[in-house]
């Protein structure tokens, strides 16, 4: 069996990930309060999945109301080793067209209302974030979206607004002038939680329109959002299942995963025993003495 363990956030359009060998549902909860729902984890051609879906069954959260903290924490209490998330997102640039998938390679965050890390009163960290998503599982999702019959484009730039509204033709145009290239509502905080975590990081986002920069077109039609991601969904779950058969049997190590070893700027004499054990899954390696009570 491999030692991967790949963790799916799906986001819309995609509230379930297709055949799993040896399904199963559970309710894993979290130091971080309620995670968006079940969490779903099996196996696809040997490769051990878990899946949850960010806005929950019936697309019930909204990207603000969305505990990502939970979400990632609760991947993290499964043991997955690396996660792959899903997203809807908007166009900034022509040649990105509805229907195409786009790997996305860097983040502009521009979110206010939401919890950005698991650190804070009691042991502060710094994660880097120069580079925040994985190369690695990058190109293995650049790959199986391929092979699963979608345009694919490496190297985007996400902008992350905080919505729930779309943006106003002026920001579209703005973001456009900073070179951004796609847009949505969930890559941040999702992305540094996932550093924080350990957890090495790829985003595909499935293009569902052009935003509103793109006159004469207008403002954003939800109904033809919607159509396009169902569309997406199935070429989605497709890309899924050719990323875990593209997989090496052995993953190698990534410095995501002891990315905390020089991130934590707290002495450990100094680090709240209450906050140590809400890390537990986390930064367990590191945590474990004072989750356990020991000082």
């Amino acid at each position: 069996m491999a030692d991967w363990h790949i963790g799916v956030i799906g986001g819309s359009g995609l509230y379930e990930l297709g055949a799993l060998e040896d399904a199963q549902e559970i309710d894993v909860g979290s130091a971080f309060g309620a995670p968006s729902g079940p969490i779903t984890t099996g196996y696809i051609g040997g490769v051990r999945f878990s899946f949850i879906a960010r806005h929950g069954a019936g697309h019930r959260l909204s990207p603000t109301m969305v505990n990502y903290r939970a979400n990632v924490d609760a991947l993290k209490r499964c043991g997955v080793t690396d996660l792959l998330a899903i997203s809807a997102v908007g166009s900034l640039k022509e040649k990105f067209a509805p229907g195409d998938f786009v790997v996305v390679q860097q983040l502009i965050d521009r979110t206010i209302s939401r919890e950005r890390s698991f650190f804070g009163d009691g042991i502060v960290a710094h994660v880097p974030l120069a580079d925040p998503v994985c190369p690695r599982m990058s190109k293995f999702a650049a790959k199986a979206a391929g092979k699963a019959g979608a345009q694919v484009h490496t190297g985007g730039t996400y902008v992350a607004i905080e919505g729930p509204q779309f943006s106003t033709r002026a920001e579209s145009n703005l973001f456009r002038e900073w070179g951004a290239d796609t847009i949505g509502m969930t890559a941040m905080p999702e992305a540094r939680l996932a550093r924080e975590a350990e957890l090495p990081y790829a985003l595909v986002g499935m293009v569902t329109d052009y935003d509103c920069w793109r006159e004469p077109d207008g403002d954003v039609d939800v109904a033809d959002i919607l159509r396009v991601m169902a569309e997406n969904a199935e070429k989605a779950r497709k890309l899924i299942a050719g990323f875990g058969a593209a997989l090496p049997k052995t993953r190698k190590a990534s410095s995501i995963d002891t990315v905390l070893d020089t991130a934590i700027v707290t002495p450990r004499e100094a680090w709240s025993p209450e906050l140590a054990r809400r890390l537990d899954a986390v930064a367990g390696r590191l945590v474990d003495p004072l989750a356990s009570g020991e000082e």
